[in-house]
C-alpha cells in the first residue's frame, strides 16, 4: 500500500503547484498616457537674408508618459511633427511631416526653414508675403500604437527667395536637344537651333510654348546649343521620369518623352528644380 500512496501523494503535489502557477499569472494592461504639450520658441518667425545659419523656431513638446500596470512603458516613443498652412487642416499637398524618435523637441534654421517653405512647399511668392501656419505633434509606441495629438501651434512666417535647387545657366539660354524634338540630338560643335531654343521668362523660369514630341523619344537640356559640357536632364535612372513632369538637375540623365506624339508646352523651373510637360 505504501507503495501505491508515495506516486499518488507526488501527482497530487505537482497538480496543486500547476494551478497555484496559473493562480499567480498577471496580464499587464496599458492604462494611457497625457496629451502633449507643444510650444514653440516663438510665434513670429524672422527669416532674412544673410542670417542662415540662425535659428528661426525651437518647437517643444511635454512626454506623453505613457502608463502600464506595471508602471511607466519601457517602449521608445515615436513622435510625428506636422506643419501646414492655416485653414488647410493637416491634409493640404504641401503639408510637411517629420519623423522623431524619442526626443521632445525639433529646430529649423533660417536656411533650413526657408528652404523647405520656398522650394518645397512653393510658398514663395513676389513680393515677399506673410504665412500663417499651424504645427502639431503625434506621439505613439511601438508599432503606431496609442495615437495621441497635441494642441496646435500657430506661427506667422514670410519666406524669402531662397537659392534656386539648381545652378542657372551661365549665358542665360536654354535648349531642348534630343531624339524626341525636331532637330534630333544636336551635334558638336553646332550653331543654334532658334527653334530649340525655350523662352526666359524670369531670372529661373524658361518655357518653350509649343513642340512637337515624338513620342517614347528623349531628350535634354543645355545652355549652350553645341556644347555638352553644360547640360540638365532627369535626377533618375535614364528615362524613368514622370513624362508628365519632374525633378531634374545639372548632368541629369535622358528624359523620358510622353508616349504620345504631339504637340507639348514644356516649363523648366529652375528655383523649384522641376520641369512640366503639357499636352496641347
Amino acid at each position: 500500500m505504501k507503495n501505491i500512496f508515495k506516486p499518488l501523494i507526488t501527482l497530487f503535489l505537482v497538480a496543486a503547484v500547476v494551478s497555484s502557477c496559473k493562480k499567480e499569472e498577471s496580464k499587464i494592461y496599458f492604462e494611457g498616457g497625457t496629451t502633449p504639450v507643444l510650444t514653440g520658441s516663438t510665434a513670429a518667425v524672422r527669416l532674412e537674408p544673410g542670417e542662415e545659419a540662425n535659428t528661426a523656431i525651437i518647437f517643444s513638446w511635454t512626454n506623453p508618459d505613457y502608463k502600464f500596470t506595471t508602471g511607466g512603458s519601457s517602449h521608445d516613443v515615436s513622435y510625428l511633427f506636422e506643419y501646414d498652412t492655416l485653414g488647410a487642416n493637416f491634409s493640404s499637398s504641401i503639408k510637411q511631416s517629420i519623423s522623431v524618435s524619442k526626443e521632445l523637441s525639433f529646430s529649423y534654421t533660417v536656411g533650413a526653414l526657408n528652404s523647405v517653405l520656398g522650394n518645397t512647399m512653393f510658398l514663395q511668392l513676389d513680393p515677399r508675403r506673410t504665412y500663417t501656419m499651424q504645427a502639431r505633434v503625434t506621439s505613439s509606441i511601438t508599432g503606431g500604437n496609442a495615437k495621441l495629438t497635441s494642441n496646435i501651434f500657430t506661427f506667422t512666417v514670410k519666406p524669402f527667395p531662397p537659392p534656386p535647387k539648381v545652378a542657372l545657366p551661365a549665358s542665360g539660354k536654354l535648349f531642348i536637344t534630343g531624339s524626341a524634338t525636331p532637330g534630333g540630338w544636336m551635334p558638336a560643335p553646332a550653331a543654334e537651333l532658334p527653334s530649340q531654343k525655350l523662352t526666359q521668362m524670369s531670372s529661373t523660369l524658361y518655357v518653350m510654348p509649343s513642340i512637337a514630341l515624338t513620342g517614347g523619344g528623349s531628350y535634354k537640356f543645355v545652355p549652350v546649343y553645341g556644347d555638352w559640357g553644360v547640360n540638365y536632364g532627369f535626377t533618375g535612372a535614364s528615362n524613368a521620369n514622370n513624362v508628365n513632369g519632374d525633378n531634374f538637375s545639372q548632368g541629369g540623365n535622358d528624359v523620358r518623352a510622353p508616349a504620345v506624339s504631339g504637340n507639348y508646352k514644356i516649363e523648366v523651373d529652375f528655383q523649384l528644380g522641376k520641369f512640366t510637360v503639357t499636352k496641347l
